[in-house]
């Protein structure tokens, strides 16, 4: 059976070939953040949540940047942990995926970081 191909480390700035998402040196950095960040359900995004976010999209249904169909309920401050802040209705906006995709990308620096 032939085996993956080899592609960089998906660290930033290595260079270093592997078959998997990381190479050896750069593989339990990213677990350990993936630990320390816990799960969706750990972080509050839950059954609870789940419902509050249909009805917030129900009731504001239009992504505010861009006008088209809202699919996430992005919290304009990071909450960072803080259930207060996550909960806070007044720090919820609707945004379409690709708003919030670019949004997480740039005011929040980047995805998982």
């Amino acid at each position: 059976m032939p085996s993956k191909p080899l592609r960089p480390c998906n660290k930033a700035g290595c260079a270093r070939l592997t078959r998997e998402r990381y190479c050896d040196d750069h593989k339990q950095l990213n677990n350990s953040y993936d630990m320390y960040r816990g799960t969706a359900a750990q972080r509050g995004y839950n059954a609870r949540w789940r419902k509050a976010r249909a009805s917030y999209l129900s009731q504001h249904p239009i992504c505010i940047r861009c006008g088209h169909v809202a699919t996430v309920v992005d919290h304009i401050i990071a909450h960072k942990g803080d259930m207060h802040l996550f909960w806070t209705v007044s720090n919820w906006q609707s945004l379409c995926n690709t708003c919030h995709n670019r949004k997480t990308a740039t005011e929040d620096g980047g995805f998982g970081r």
